[in-house]
């Protein structure tokens, strides 16, 4: 079978051969791939940076955001039918610490987990895939191509339910996580899948949400969010420490643009006892100059917090299908399927790799037709 895969530290992505997998065990899941995500870290990959092949390997297949429909079961899957749709998670715990040992591998504190598609274990941008149920998650088949959407969902769902869960730690008023959020005014920052995922998310729970990027207000991201009932601000008019003065501080400040030197200037953005939750991971390591104790003095005096937030646990698949169907219901699934802005057959993906069009949300990659769809 046909997959795509990269020679971790040499740029470029090859269309390369595989054995199709087969189920082995009694509570293993067979898929068959419909569509999976392009995102930056599968091109930062495609251009020869952080990556791992498996053992004894000198490719590493790609591609972590996947939807599959399932073709096989073993005898002991009792959650998973012939048929249905599924997606499955992408970490794969150490088993030595507590958090992988009940479940939360997107807490390991070892370091020595594995992540398929990215570190140590082949991904999903292949024809088929063989995973135990445990790592699994049912999506409905009302939800279609959106199902691809349910990864790169679950990690702003993780930040959110950390920031609220902090907060819910913190303030009286919190107590009742995550009503908390209703109300609140929040700030997402970088306006790519996951900060337009979590800005929908925060939605969704009645926050008041405005985004912020530097891209022109009429652009699919500020577009989207607009019509999603956000309010847009263009960081190259208003950078972050003037914020407050044009649209007021914020009880929440979802980060999502990996950009080291920005991080610390959001804190300006907060409210009195407001919280930023970084998601981003900023790509190269230039230096920048820190006001050390202004920070640490608007931390401490404004009884701030700042939390970092990483992967995601099977309940925030869970939470991002859930999510996406409310969306659906809300909004449309038109309106939710258009952030999906560029789709790539298997032939044109090694080169798809190597693009990032300005007016695209999110590109994938079609492997199989989906199911009342033409090929």
């Amino acid at each position: 079978m046909r997959a795509l895969a990269v020679r971790p530290g040499t740029p470029g992505v090859l269309v390369v051969d595989r054995p199709e997998p087969a189920v082995t065990r009694p509570d293993e899941v067979k898929v068959r791939v419909l569509a999976v995500g392009i995102c930056g870290t599968d091109r930062e990959e495609a251009a020869g940076g952080r990556a791992k092949a498996p053992e004894g390997q000198a490719e590493l297949v790609i591609g972590h955001e996947m939807l599959g429909q399932v073709v096989e079961v073993g005898p002991e899957v009792r959650g998973l039918r012939v048929g249905d749709l599924a997606v499955f998670t992408v970490r794969r715990g150490c088993g030595e610490d507590i958090s992988c040992l009940v479940g939360r591998p997107d807490m390991c504190r070892t370091g020595r987990y594995l992540e398929r598609g990215i570190w140590g274990l082949d991904g999903f941008q292949t024809e088929y895939v063989v995973d135990r149920e445990a790592y699994a998650v049912r999506v409905p088949a009302e939800l279609g191509e959106l199902g691809v959407l349910v990864e790169p969902l679950s990690v702003a769902e993780k930040a959110i339910d950390e920031a609220v869960r902090v907060q819910a730690a913190r303030l009286p008023e919190a107590g009742a996580a995550p009503a908390w959020l209703a109300g609140c005014r929040c700030l997402v920052v970088g306006l790519g899948p996951i900060g337009l995922l979590g800005a929908m998310a925060l939605s969704l729970r009645g926050a008041q949400v405005c985004g912020l990027d530097v891209v022109d207000p009429d652009t699919p991201r500020a577009a989207w969010l607009s019509a999603l009932g956000g309010s847009y601000v263009d960081g190259r008019k208003v950078p972050p420490d003037r914020v407050p003065q044009t649209v007021g501080t914020f009880d929440l400040v979802f980060e999502a643009a990996g950009v080291a030197a920005l991080d610390f200037n959001l804190l300006e953005a907060l409210a009195p006892d407001g919280i930023l939750v970084l998601t981003g991971i900023p790509g190269e390591d230039r230096p920048f100059e820190l006001p050390g104790g202004e920070l640490a003095r608007r931390l401490v005096l404004g009884n701030l917090a700042m939390v970092g937030s990483v992967n995601a646990a099977a309940d925030h698949y869970r939470l991002a299908v859930e999510d996406l169907v409310r969306a659906a219901c809300r909004w449309g699934k038109d309106f939710v399927g258009r952030l999906i802005t560029h789709r790539y057959s298997v032939d044109e993906a090694p080169e798809a790799f190597g693009r990032h069009p300005p007016d695209e949300i999110k590109a994938v990659v079609t492997w199989t037709a989906h199911p009342g769809q033409t090929a």
